[in-house]
């Protein structure tokens, strides 16, 4: 089963009204979700360009207690069309940062692609996305 995450009350508010299981992150830390190793992955996504790289690491290292050793964690965020597009977008998160930030949190980036169109064209439709993918290695 699959839960969301967002800092946003109001976001969590209407994914329950449609049935989803959603929390704030400190209710999810309040929840009996909240086991050791409990999901099979984690997904970010278009999350970490709107923080710092330091504050993105913090946020990726805060959650990987809950993902079982060889989980995946999975990164979404936009290319250089996209990330203009929005001014609440803090730092442009490439294929390098992301996964510099994966390998600072302790995890192994073993993936990373353009989707849905190769990655030139990032720098003009909007919605071409970096995905890296990454797992959590034994202690």
């Amino acid at each position: 089963s699959s839960v969301g995450v967002d800092h946003n009350r109001r976001a969590v508010e209407i994914a329950r009204c449609r049935g989803l299981t959603a929390f704030t992150p400190e209710e999810l830390r309040a929840s009996p979700w909240a086991t050791p190793e409990r999901f099979d992955s984690l997904l970010f996504s278009h999350v970490l360009e709107h923080m710092t790289a330091a504050q993105a690491a913090e946020l990726m290292r805060g959650h990987l207690d809950l993902l079982r050793e060889g989980g995946r964690v999975v990164v979404l965020t936009p290319q250089e069309a996209g990330y203009r597009s929005d001014p609440t977008h803090v730092e442009f998160m490439d294929f390098d940062k992301v996964e510099a930030l994966l390998r600072q949190a302790g995890l192994e980036a073993n993936a990373r692609y353009s989707c849905p169109f190769p990655r030139l064209l990032g720098t003009v439709f909007k919605y071409n996305e970096f995905v890296t993918i990454a797992r959590k290695r034994a202690p």
